[in-house]
């Protein structure tokens, strides 16, 4: 079998259209031979549609001129963050939590940001950070994806996408491309790139970024084989960092990394977002009753879990809590009007359709039903809230282990996924709001310093010597 890097060099010199325009964006300069090529897919013009420049708020995607250093400031240290987005809101929001912390060291960051979530147009954005929105596709099943329009191929998709990554990389010229979870991209679509910076531009950083658990170890070591991701991560990146702890899952033996790759491996502790950013309205329970927080991410599988919390709250008592539902903004909307009918039978339950301050709820909240992905894992943890988790463990175990760990910890309550559902949460409930587990000092068990760690790592590289250790 081919190498990866070379099948998918090969796969997009092939695909439609990719020698038919002429024109060229100004970042060609920066290009050469078949990247040269797939650089025609980003349009005719130096403004790429979805691209914006945040201003703190939710905003709409509007034009923007090309990157300028005079704008931004020449000396700045450039990051370019990879957040292929192709379910759910996990990536983004773990990429908005490093690069709003960058943004904010003396001396900052500029970012830019690359991804192809649904919802980033109307996400808050730190202020000044220029996102660039990458044509969007769903995932289908286990590494197979299709384009969210489905007027286009995903083959046409995918190749727009490599060409908008090339031409960030090679208009925006960062210190480093920070690529989040997927070492080869959206079925490959990074290797162009990879390959045009180690070739075009040495001086780039590259950096992976993994949470803390990908999958089961052995699901993960046979994709990364079938994939050539072991190649990958010997040549075409510098730094390896894991949002998460080595004893509480060593990422180097668990997927058998080689002494090379395991040599760029720096674990810097969850990455979780504590500030509150504007928080307006919090909901606030009426009488003094107990508040349980039931938050499914996204939503796009979160129906079963809010479907059996409302069933549970059938067989608890009446004025027992006080419940805020946040079924999430990708749950389909026939589910979310089931569940909306369902939570208007009973007093005492709040539908919030979607919320971009989680962490607002999780303050005022008393326990938190969560499924266990890994940014409401980590915002949990750091509010050190009272917690019953539901992991889901298809179509990945991910976070079934973490779950798992946590609650051997003594962290959270896990339900199993072979469980009664609903008789569990009867049981638990009233349970944990009553406050009836001591977690002391176990809180500190859990490193929550993933946002300065994964700068202190990054300024490390720039100027060796000044930062400190984080393989923790």
């Amino acid at each position: 079998m081919k190498p990866l890097i070379q099948r998918g060099t090969e796969r997009y010199r092939r695909l439609p259209g990719a020698q038919a325009a002429d024109y060229m964006p100004a970042s060609q300069r920066y290009a050469g031979r078949e990247i040269r090529q797939n650089l025609l897919f980003a349009g005719d013009s130096p403004s790429p549609p979805g691209t914006f420049v945040a201003t703190g708020q939710p905003i709409s995607t509007v034009a923007l001129r090309q990157w300028s250093a005079a704008k931004h400031g020449r000396s700045a240290r450039r990051v370019l963050l990879y957040s292929h987005d192709t379910f759910g809101l996990g990536h983004l929001r773990r990429n908005l939590a490093i690069v709003e912390h960058l943004m904010q060291r003396k001396p900052p960051f500029s970012g830019m940001l690359l991804t192809g979530s649904p919802m980033a147009g109307s996400w808050p954005m730190p202020t000044g950070l220029e996102v660039r929105a990458l044509p969007p596709v769903i995932k289908v099943g286990a590494e197979e994806y299709a384009a969210r329009d489905l007027s286009s191929s995903f083959e046409v998709v995918k190749a727009q996408r490599e060409a908008a990554i090339l031409d960030a990389i090679a208009s925006y010229r960062p210190d480093f491309f920070l690529v989040d979870h997927a070492p080869a991209g959206m079925k490959g679509e990074l290797l162009p790139a990879l390959r045009f910076i180690r070739e075009e531009m040495p001086a780039t950083r590259t950096v992976l970024g993994l949470r803390d658990v990908i999958d089961s170890p052995e699901t993960v070591r046979q994709v990364w084989q079938a994939q050539g991701i072991y190649e990958l991560l010997e040549t075409e990146y510098d730094q390896i960092l894991v949002y998460g702890s080595r004893h509480l899952f060593d990422v180097v033996s668990a997927y058998k990394l080689s002494p090379k790759v395991a040599a760029k491996v720096r674990y810097c502790g969850y990455v979780a977002r504590t500030g509150l950013h504007g928080v307006a309205d919090v909901p606030v329970a009426p009488s003094g009753l107990p508040v349980v927080l039931v938050t499914v991410g996204g939503g796009g599988d979160g129906y079963a879990l809010i479907d059996a919390y409302l069933e549970a709250l059938r067989r608890i008592p009446q004025n027992t809590v006080h419940s805020i539902v946040v079924p999430g903004p990708l749950m389909p909307p026939d589910q979310y009007q089931t569940l909306a009918r369902l939570a208007a039978q009973r007093p005492g339950i709040q539908i919030i359709p979607y919320t971009t301050e989680l962490v607002g709820l999780l303050h005022i909240a008393d326990l938190v039903v969560a499924m266990g992905g890994y940014n409401t894992t980590a915002e949990i943890l750091a509010a050190r809230k009272s917690a019953i988790l539901v992991p889901r463990s298809t179509p990945r175990m991910e976070q079934w282990l973490r779950a798992t760990t946590l609650s051997q910890l003594g962290l959270v309550w896990m339900i199993q996924p072979e469980e009664d559902l609903v008789d569990r949460l009867v049981e638990l409930v009233p349970v944990a709001v009553a406050g009836d587990r001591s977690l002391g000092k176990q809180w500190d068990t859990v490193d929550l310093g993933g946002v300065h760690r994964v700068a202190e790592v990054l300024e490390e590289m720039l100027y060796p010597g000044t930062s400190t250790e984080v393989s923790l």
